[in-house]
């Protein structure tokens, strides 16, 4: 495993990994380093510790000291566990006394663990080896080895994880709209609420992202293939028939399923992002012909850091422990945790990304595997047709509760670039990246950070001033004031501005509501929306430079025709008009309300306007009225302005 691990790094230059560290893997291609090379490396990775003082580095070295912080964590995991267990079964009486000493047992093991994790110091710096960069070959019309990208998946069968999710389907569109000769799409789908996997596939492929393949290419919908399974269980959940049927067929995997949910607890999120991803790798490794396994991360599994190549970051703690501590501690002292475990990172979203990767680096072996790691993904782009979206997640939701009128302030960088990308631009690039990890064998694991922001960037004001434009012009039906809105990093005027144009709205119209007889659900929603604020506030007010230079390098390898099918040039984007298109998005596939629509709720949106309009004024002479009334000197200052207002009014027909 070490000299495969030591090929891959190469390609980063991030992570000096000694043999030691690394699980030995049962490859028969992989051969050990020398006992020279170990000891090479074993005294430069001292002299680095050494020299830097980094502590956290050393972590994933496998050096003296990191054993012991790694040992102390998981050591001091199992001593906790040991000891919540052992105190728990020793209450069983049920009486006060032992409540206390549950208590104490649980205190005392999460201060145990605590003083482990003060102990083991996140790595936070990394020794720079100036990097080398995969030499990319611009396409040549004569170069007669090049393969087209729809040629090459003619005849091969896919495995996608995910692929119920809003990136999976828009794969598996793509593939069976613009490689029609792929062979077979198999589909990870896990059983839900009594429905059969065939039934969930059924009610996918009915959805209206398939509508023009329904159309036009019906039986390309009878190759994608339900595979029920369970990324949470051992094995994925596949039964060995089915493991057996893709270890025979597939070439290509996809790996998308993930939790996205930033507030996810810390065991669960272990378990799909991390744990999910080893157990695909270790299906992986048994599959007699793969050529590509693509790995979808985050831009954000490194927010720690300012800047952000194409490499991959030692984690802050050894993923092997993190692991250990979700199987066996009690999910309260996980929850306890969780804020010291996390660090810097703002969720268990962006932390297990950050440990997946790390964990991919060491388990992949000699699997041919690539990652992207798109930033904020948002509606289509073109395809299958432009602004389609099927959730309200990150930015989505925020628009629609400002197309609503329901959403008018929030914390944010106005000057701050907002690093959003089409959800196809980031399925094509997955598609090529494929096609590039089978076509150039390289013992190099290759990331590709999908962003817009240093290729065609906008700021955060731009998209809510285009967004805004686009509400108005566009209004959903039952609007129920009208669109406007700030950003501020004021943080004490934005809560105020919360409380006077949300909440104390909602309040009023939730009273109304019960006045007539009708379910209160305003302040409800105005909950969630606050929720979902304060999940993006972390992305909103800060801002990060994502290189993106294997993306730009993958893409000036592609042909011509390739590039216009495959499309994943971000600076073909113009902000104005994709901003218009993903509103008519939302509208028609969330709101499912149809074009036919726009007159009446136009009309509305001009009443509203008035209104609003209205009501300022009311609110000003309102206010001036109280003034007024307990300020004899304004009074005083007010009556001397209109009497000389008066007087010069008078003046006016003799001018």
């Amino acid at each position: 495993m070490s000299h495969a691990v030591a090929k891959k790094t190469e390609t980063e230059n991030c992570i000096s990994s000694s043999s030691s560290s690394l699980k030995q893997s049962s490859q028969p291609a992989q051969q050990p380093h020398s006992s020279s090379n170990n000891s090479n490396s074993h005294s430069h990775n001292n002299s680095n510790s050494n020299s830097n003082g980094d502590a956290g580095f050393s972590l994933m070295n496998g050096n003296h000291s990191s054993h012991q912080r790694s040992n102390g964590l998981t050591a001091a995991a199992h001593a906790a566990a040991a000891s919540y267990a052992n105190s728990g079964s020793g209450s069983g009486s049920g009486n006060a006394a032992g409540m206390s000493t549950v208590a104490g047992s649980a205190g005392t093991a999460a201060a145990g663990l605590n003083a482990a994790l003060l102990n083991a110091v996140p790595a936070t710096a990394l020794p720079s080896n100036g990097g080398l960069q995969s030499p990319y070959e611009r396409y040549r019309a004569d170069d007669a080895s090049y393969v087209p990208i729809g040629q090459f998946y003619a005849g091969r069968s896919v495995f996608i994880t995910g692929g119920t999710g809003f990136m999976g389907k828009v794969l598996v569109e793509k593939l069976l709209r613009s490689c029609p000769d792929i062979r077979n799409i198999y589909l990870l789908i896990r059983p839900k609420r009594g429905q059969e996997v065939s039934a969930r596939l059924t009610e996918l492929l009915n959805a209206p992202l398939f509508e023009s393949l329904r159309r036009e290419k019906p039986k390309e919908l009878s190759k994608v293939i339900p595979i029920s399974g369970d990324i949470t269980s051992e094995e994925l959940g596949i039964s060995e028939s089915d493991q057996s049927l893709l270890c025979r067929n597939v070439s290509i995997v996809f790996h998308s399923a993930a939790t996205v949910k930033f507030d996810e607890k810390l065991k669960l999120s272990v378990t799909i992002n991390m744990l999910g991803t080893k157990r695909l790798v270790e299906l992986c490794h048994r599959m007699m012909s793969l050529d590509a396994l693509i790995h979808v991360s985050t831009a954000y599994c490194n927010c720690d850091r300012t800047d952000v190549s194409e490499v991959i970051y030692a984690p802050p703690y050894n993923p092997d422990d993190i692991i250990s501590l979700i199987n066996w501690l009690p999910e309260d002292i996980l929850d306890q945790l969780t804020p010291r475990l996390i660090g810097k990172r703002p969720n268990t979203y962006t932390f297990t990304k950050a440990l997946a990767e790390h964990m991919l680096l060491k388990e992949a072996g000699n699997l041919p595997v690539a990652i992207v790691r798109p930033s904020i993904v948002t509606a289509s782009l073109n395809e299958p047709f432009a602004g389609w979206v099927d959730n309200f997640n990150g930015p989505t939701g925020l628009v629609s509760a400002l197309a609503k009128g329901m959403f008018r302030t929030m914390m944010c960088e106005k000057n701050y670039v907002a690093d959003m990308v089409p959800v196809d631009i980031v399925i094509n690039l997955m598609i090529a990246a494929a096609w590039r990890t089978a076509t150039r064998k390289s013992n190099n694991l290759l990331i590709y950070n999908c962003c817009t922001g240093q290729r065609n960037p906008i700021i955060w004001s731009e998209f809510v001033k285009f967004a805004m434009t686009s509400v108005r012009k566009h209004p959903l039906e039952g609007c129920l004031w009208y669109p406007t809105g700030d950003l501020r990093m004021n943080r004490p005027m934005n809560t105020l501005n919360c409380l006077l144009k949300h909440f104390l709205p909602a309040y009023i119209l939730d009273g109304v509501a019960r006045i007539m007889g009708k379910k209160p659900f305003v302040v409800n929603v105005q909950n969630k929306i606050a929720k979902a604020v304060e999940c993006l506030e972390y992305f909103a007010t800060r801002q990060w430079r994502f290189k993106d230079d294997n993306v730009h390098g993958l893409l000036h390898t592609l042909s011509p025709k390739d590039r216009e099918i495959f499309i994943f040039d971000v600076r073909n984007i113009n902000w104005d008009k994709y901003v218009e298109r993903y509103v008519l998005g939302f509208r028609e596939f969330l709101f499912k309300q149809r074009p036919e629509s726009l007159p009446a709720s136009r009309k509305r949106m001009v009443r509203l306007y008035y209104l609003h309009q209205l009501v300022k004024v009311v609110a000003v002479l309102l206010t001036w009225r109280f003034l007024m009334s307990r300020s004899k000197r304004l009074n005083d200052m007010w009556s001397a302005f209109l009497e000389n207002a008066l007087k010069i009014a008078r003046l006016i027909p003799f001018l």
